[in-house]
């Protein structure tokens, strides 16, 4: 029987955080986890998004759950900070944290700090919002990390990990995906070492269709994107089905620390839950590692 939204057990009493909450995949996840009795903290870009979200789950019947509103800017560290420290002051415990907010494949731009875009808010925000919450996370809590059929063809490029030298947006876009899963498998280790009762799992949505691909679009002008886009539609699922890898890895009591959910259909492209082949480069440890302090140097600048 394929895994769906019915089998999400009862999560009256717990927390989760959610990146991301106001559209697309965020949406739908905290859609469902609500529905289940999940307090849903809607961590967005601005509050005017958070509230807008909270307004409109609560109007389509939402669920049972409490939906709190929370301005945290992926964009900027400071406000990552802010955030984090509003959580740990109001709410406490922390049972699940999904950091599922990403920007894909825009034209060169720059975070608040004056990192890459999409590495800023892909990796290096949710790096950051995650090492601030760890104390926050209770026994059994997990954290989520949503990253993409991309990271099969990421490189991270140490010695242009901004793209400065060179920037090519899909790349870029691989870059930050390869990072979010390199960052789940070291996350894992370390919580192994401390033998911390948290698991950390990775999740992909497919091929979903969320804002992001108009976005893209529409921020880049490419007729030839927005051709692809209309030519691969059959291809798409819904941004419903899109969560469920995630809402998987978040819920389900089988899914494994350190393990990797995506679609199970035909190229993983949609379908329901299962579990995935990890991107060798995500394997390499000592890679792993090299990231995490380099990320940590970046974020405490």
């Amino acid at each position: 029987m394929p895994w769906t939204c019915a089998d999400i057990p009862d999560q009256s009493g717990r927390t989760a955080l959610i990146t991301g909450a106001n559209s697309g995949l965020g949406l739908e996840t905290a859609r469902a986890l609500a529905q289940r009795g999940a307090r849903v903290v809607l961590a967005c870009r601005s509050l005017a998004k958070a509230e807008a979200a909270g307004q409109a789950l609560s109007g389509d019947g939402g669920g049972a759950g409490e939906l709190i509103p929370l301005q945290l800017n992926l964009a900027d560290l400071t406000s990552v900070r802010q955030g984090a420290q509003t959580v740990a002051e109001r709410w406490g415990g922390i049972d699940l944290l999904i950091n599922n907010a990403g920007v894909m494949a825009p034209p060169r731009q720059l975070s608040a700090q004056g990192f890459e875009l999409q590495f800023a808010v892909n990796h290096l925000g949710h790096f950051a919002l995650t090492q601030q919450l760890l104390p926050a996370l209770q026994p059994g809590a997990r954290v989520v990390h949503v990253s993409s059929g991309a990271s099969y063809f990421g490189r991270i490029a140490f010695d242009d990990l901004q793209g400065e030298q060179r920037y090519d947006a899909w790349a870029a876009y691989a870059q930050s995906k390869l990072a979010n899963m390199m960052m789940a498998l070291e996350l894992q280790r370390r919580l192994d070492r401390q033998g911390a009762e948290v698991r950390s799992i990775a999740a992909h949505p497919g091929l979903a269709r969320t804002n992001l691909q108009p976005t893209s679009v529409e921020a880049r002008g490419s007729r030839v994107e927005a051709l692809a886009y209309r030519l691969m539609d059959p291809l798409f699922q819904s941004a419903a089905m899109g969560a469920l890898p995630q809402l998987f890895a978040a819920t389900a009591p089988d899914a494994e620390p350190g393990g990797f959910y995506g679609p199970g259909g035909l190229g993983n492209f949609k379908g329901y839950p299962k579990a995935c082949r990890i991107a060798p480069a995500a394997l390499d440890t000592a890679a792993c590692e090299r990231l995490w302090s380099v990320s940590e140097e970046l974020c405490s600048g």
